[in-house]
């Protein structure tokens, strides 16, 4: 069977990790990170075009994040609801649809990702998005404890960190754990 049939019967979802302003452009935004959003808005339109779910997650954050846990260990304000560091950026933006899920997290790693991984039971979960050795290092965690049967894939070309050292170091990690690190 080819590639390309082999994709329309697999269930498959594309989950794009916190691709927020405030992780570009704003409070904890890096050089390089909006290179990154052709490659996932076209991601995006090939996943769709194949049939598969695409799920947004959002690091959301409260006016009191300085108080929360996160807060004292990470002392910049980002992602705050409402406001403009909160929203989806660029290209991505425009991709998003309606019946796409969205999940908002008030830390790194989704449960709620878990619970609808396990209840959509994917075959195959491909990973973008930022940061990869924080928010996109702890979901993949996640779908791999949520569906340890399902493939699991991070594209390097679409994610990155402001460490180009805890980039690779995380790529290595997630490669130590089966996860299909590809580029």
């Amino acid at each position: 069977m080819s590639q390309g049939k082999k994709e329309q019967y697999l269930k498959s979802v594309l989950i794009v990790v916190d691709w927020q302003n405030d992780f570009i452009t704003g409070s904890l935004g890096f050089k390089g990170a909006e290179t990154l959003d052709a490659v996932i808005a076209a991601k995006i339109r090939k996943y769709r075009k194949d049939g598969a779910d695409i799920i947004f997650t959002f690091d959301t954050h409260q006016d009191d994040y300085l108080s929360t846990r996160e807060g004292k260990d990470l002392p910049l304000p980002h992602c705050i609801k409402g406001t403009v560091g909160h929203e989806l950026y660029g290209r991505v933006r425009d991709e998003k649809e309606d019946e796409d899920i969205v999940l908002e997290k008030p830390t790194f790693g989704s449960l709620e990702l878990a619970s609808v991984l396990q209840k959509m039971k994917y075959e195959k979960i491909e990973l973008c998005g930022l940061v990869s050795n924080i928010c996109v290092l702890s979901n993949a965690v996640i779908a791999k404890a949520a569906l340890p049967e399902a493939e699991i894939i991070i594209d390097k070309k679409a994610t990155s960190s402001a460490d180009n050292k805890l980039n690779d170091a995380a790529l290595n990690v997630l490669a130590g754990l089966f996860i299909k690190i590809i580029s």
